[in-house]
């Protein structure tokens, strides 16, 4: 029996009722089944396919082209999960045209129902157009993949008071441009968690601690079988699992009932 559509109503929702929100990315069908049947709220089809399926050093060789494919084959897999296209590297910041032509290919072609991307104040005014023009977005703050090279590489965020300053107020600011949800990656546990209580949208941690509305993971650390540099926030929920199904339905059930992420996951 298929589960009802997880909408962003639904998903304000579980924020006020106090319940944990589940997010993973995923890449093809097959394991877009599988998070379908955990009931996994949330699934990311993200860039970060270019490292964990393509082998790159980083997200940055991801295109629309790839991302739409991946998207088109996770949305058959899942059709009640809500489905997040993560806008790859140079598809959204060269114009507010340019985001908006790259994003309608996620909604029309792959039946996405919102798309990702990265930036603070300077995507405020990308956010608002696609927001006004019926494309949900989710932001994404503190660690931004796509500006590891301007960044100095994969650093927490948030650490250093205006640093942490910066980063609240582009949060209030993307709030204000309509995002429907906001990630936050690498950040303090004290950062995220003044975030989370100074705007209305929810807010999806990795590697932020346990105060935000809820949590997601990239799908191949969350197994164990990527073979990069695995980051101190990830948690390896094959051992004691029987299957990659189990491990997946064992991830949903710890951020639900708050044993994931634990104190070793996060950064003070």
């Amino acid at each position: 029996m298929a589960r009802e559509k997880v909408t962003i109503p639904y998903l304000y929702q579980k924020r006020a009722r106090g319940e944990k929100i589940t997010m993973l990315t995923c890449y093809d069908y097959p394991t877009a089944l599988l998070e379908e049947k955990a009931g996994v709220d949330i699934i990311l089809v993200g860039d970060s396919l270019a490292m964990t399926v393509l082998g790159h050093d980083n997200t940055l060789p991801a295109t629309m082209d790839v991302m739409v494919v991946h998207a088109q084959a996770v949305r058959r897999g899942a059709p009640g999960a809500f489905l997040v296209g993560d806008m790859p590297y140079m598809s959204y910041q060269v114009s507010k045209e340019e985001a908006i032509r790259n994003a309608g290919r996620f909604m029309a072609e792959a039946g996405c129902d919102a798309v990702k991307l990265e930036g603070g104040r300077v995507m405020e005014e990308t956010v608002r157009f696609l927001v006004e023009r019926g494309i949900p977005v989710c932001g994404h703050l503190g660690l931004l993949p796509q500006s590891v090279h301007q960044v100095g590489g994969w650093r927490v965020q948030g650490r250093e008071e205006a640093e942490a300053a910066q980063l609240l107020a582009d949060a209030r600011i993307l709030d204000q441009a309509g995002v429907g949800l906001m990630v936050l990656e690498m950040t303090t546990r004290t950062l995220a968690r003044s975030i989370t209580a100074n705007i209305s949208a929810p807010t999806i941690g990795i590697g932020a601690g346990p105060d935000c509305s809820g949590q997601v993971l990239v799908l191949y650390d969350m197994l164990g079988i990527y073979g990069g540099r695995v980051p101190r926030f990830v948690r390896n929920f094959m051992p004691g699992a029987d299957s990659i199904e189990a491990a997946v339905a064992a991830y949903v059930r710890a951020v639900k009932d708050g044993s994931f992420p634990a104190a070793e996951h996060g950064f003070d």
